[in-house]
């Protein structure tokens, strides 16, 4: 803060510069182009998922006609059914599906043919045990629940690639087919403790460290007398616990590079066999079980981001939803779209508003999970579209007036491709190391709170102001795009990472990062350098010492004064950088927050935890900094985003809200004539020219 230091005229001249810099140029985003055929501008697709296995031929035919008066456009098909295309090994039946195919066509609907390579069918697991799960205590498990399958036993691959070249032979210019999707939710598996499971790890670690010595140093094996003389001293890490994070993080890596390694198998399918179709796939990346590291290879086997959409609330809905679009140019999936839930009929009217703000971030297609309420198995109490006795619920009106609604909106430049300036890192690695397996652990007792929470309570702000963002991993994807790269709470900072981060502040990028970030380098072990790790001397401070305070922190602003919801704070010790505030109520009133010119850029650094309370005021100050465009003005919880020239809003609260508008304007979503005055009805949204 300026005013708490007037005698120091270097560090209001070094402020001066930093605000006075002219962002660097970026490239343009990318261009909103899709290939020939596939799902590109101007087009909006609704429909539902559909397990045609559960019912019979007439009712086949009346759930198609409900589908086709709705106005559906697209059904999501063959998922979970791998044992109806292939009941036994090598015995594949297509008949059923080439009908319903045929149907859907003659209808009007596209299909999303999902690769049913998860669950594995019960012959598959009597064929070839090592396909059968076994626990951490190496006790084999029956496939007693979906996804219990051992997708890195080589039986498994060859079967599971067999079903995918018959289905992609069958299908591949069957003029129903839109889009391929591989293994749903492949990312819930669970992990395998076999002796062949242990040796295909050490094969992997073989390949990643090659010498014993490297990887006793990876793991800090000296540490309590863990000294391997051989690879095959090797045991599987225990994901339940206990052990070191160093193998914990290993563990959760090997299981990563088995997943994409099935994904890129599938996509290597679907070039060879189907090369004009794109695959929009269910993968849940960051599934509890298993999870996989998406944003670090995603665009290896994803044409658009896709996703199960089930928000708790729109923050964290928007959140995870451009957690699957990265920096793809393509828009967002919903392959399974909130229609109510699991002991949860549904709430009129919240799919709709739900559908909207889909729209505002980016997305094209909505697909209801499901259509059908099923009648038996672990999700009989998961209502869809139609009741249990096979009658259409309100939910098909409400979908289908999302259909007719999107339909016309696709003329409006709909769906969205957008040109975030703003970027928020999110990595795998931290996600894992920054919580490994107790309960000895001492990283528990020191990175307190959950490390997606905190990304998101980074994110929160941006998205209240009506800010574009993408979330990327910024090793792996380019920053040249973007004008302001947030680094919150990223607890691994990995040789690429910090490379990248160097690179784009000496090249004019603002970045702001928060406490808790790059304490510990890629083998989850702690720097042994000033930190922040790898990045000490861009943001000109070293921030190895932290204490909590027991009350909330509090720091001033400009003429502003915040009191956050943080307890965490670092002791930071400016060499370079100047402090832009200071904390109220720690000891010495230590910096909260400095600024440091770096190359042609600007490093800031927040001495807390990225609660929405603790970044919301820095951030404001970044947008200046960094030269981003603000949102449109809206009340809270109403978001808002420029389409073509026009505003869509879409108010999220279950209130009337009213935003002033500039004269007279006609809603094209409502048709109703606003004058000064958009008053959005609860849960209600609006396009306004």
């Amino acid at each position: 803060m300026i005013s708490r230091f007037p005698g120091r005229p270097a560090l209001r001249a070094l402020l001066a510069t930093v605000l006075c810099t002219v962002s660097m140029g970026m490239a343009d985003a990318r261009a909103a182009t899709t290939p020939a055929g596939w799902p590109g501008p101007g087009q909006l697709f609704v429909g539902t998922c559909y397990q045609p296995i559960d019912r019979t031929p007439a009712q086949i035919d009346q759930d198609i006609a409900i589908m086709k008066h709705a106005g559906f456009t697209v059904v999501r098909m063959g998922d979970l059914s791998w044992d109806s295309f292939e009941p036994a090994q090598g015995k594949f039946t297509f008949d059923w599906f080439d009908a319903i195919l045929g149907k859907m066509q003659a209808a009007g609907i596209r299909v999303i043919l999902d690769i049913p390579g998860t669950p594995a069918p019960i012959w598959l697991h009597r064929a070839y045990p090592g396909v059968d799960i076994v626990n951490q205590a190496g006790a084999r498990l029956p496939p007693a629940e979906r996804y219990m399958d051992n997708i890195s036993d080589p039986d498994y691959v060859r079967e599971a690639g067999l079903l995918a070249e018959a289905l992609s032979k069958r299908y591949a210019h069957h003029p129903a087919i839109i889009a391929i999707g591989y293994d749903n939710e492949i990312g819930n598996g669970f992990m395998s403790y076999s002796e062949a499971d242990r040796q295909r790890f050490i094969t992997w670690l073989r390949r990643k460290y090659g010498t014993i010595d490297a990887l006793n140093k990876a793991w800090a094996t000296q540490r309590w007398s863990r000294r391997l003389n051989d690879f095959q001293d090797v045991d599987l890490p225990l994901a339940d616990g206990p052990g070191p994070a160093e193998r914990y993080l290993d563990l959760h890596r090997y299981w990563s590079d088995v997943a994409i390694d099935r994904l890129r198998e599938l996509d290597t399918i679907r070039r060879r066999a189907m090369p004009d179709l794109p695959s929009i796939s269910n993968l849940w990346d960051n599934a509890p079980r298993r999870g996989f590291d998406y944003l670090s290879t995603y665009k290896s086997y994803v044409s658009y981001g896709a996703e199960g959409f089930y928000p708790a609330d729109p923050i964290s809905g928007a959140f995870g939803a451009l957690m699957t679009k990265g920096d793809l140019p393509t828009p967002i999936w919903f392959n399974e779209f909130t229609a109510g839930g699991g002991g949860d009929y549904g709430t009129p009217g919240r799919s709709r508003m739900y559908a909207y703000l889909g729209l505002l971030l980016g997305a094209q297609g909505i697909l209801a999970w499901t259509f059908n309420s099923h009648l038996g198995g672990e999700e009989q109490a998961l209502f869809g579209l139609v009741d249990h006795d096979g009658t259409a619920s309100w939910k098909v009106d409400e979908f289908g007036r999302i259909a007719t609604e999107f339909k016309e909106l696709a003329h409006y430049g709909f769906p969205r491709y957008t040109h975030p300036e703003v970027a928020v890192a999110y990595s795998f690695e931290s996600a894992i190391a920054s919580h490994p397996n107790g309960p000895s652990s001492t990283t528990w007792q020191y990175f307190q709170g959950a490390y997606g929470d905190m990304v998101q309570g980074a994110f929160e702000p941006l998205f209240r102001a009506n800010i574009d963002t993408a979330i990327i991993n910024i090793g792996h994807d380019t920053l040249a795009p973007y004008k302001l790269v947030l680094i919150p709470a990223d607890y691994v900072m990995d040789a690429a990472s910090a490379k990248a981060v160097r690179e784009y502040v000496q090249n004019g990028g603002t970045v702001l990062m928060t406490g808790y970030s790059a304490k510990v380098d890629e083998h989850a072990q702690w720097f042994d350098t000033p930190l922040p790790g790898r990045l000490s001397d861009v943001f000109g401070l070293k921030t190895n010492a932290f204490y909590r305070s027991e009350a909330p922190l509090a720091y001033g602003l400009g003429s502003s004064s915040t009191t956050t919801t943080t307890h965490y704070y670092e002791v930071l010790v400016p060499t370079t950088a100047a402090v832009l505030a200071t904390f109220d109520n720690t000891p010495d009133h230590t910096p909260a927050i400095t600024v440091n010119k770096f190359g042609k850029g600007t490093a800031l650094y927040l001495a807390t935890e990225p609660a929405p309370s603790a970044i919301a005021p820095i951030l404001r100050r970044a947008y200046d900094l960094a030269g981003v465009r603000p949102g449109p003005q809206t009340p809270e919880g109403v978001y808002a985003r420029v389409v073509d020239g026009r505003t869509l809003y879409v108010n999220t609260t279950p209130e009337t809200q009213r935003i002033p508008i500039q004269g007279a304007k006609t809603g094209l979503v409502s048709h109703r004539r606003y004058e000064s005055m958009l008053v959005l009805g609860p849960q209600e949204a609006e396009l306004l020219p």
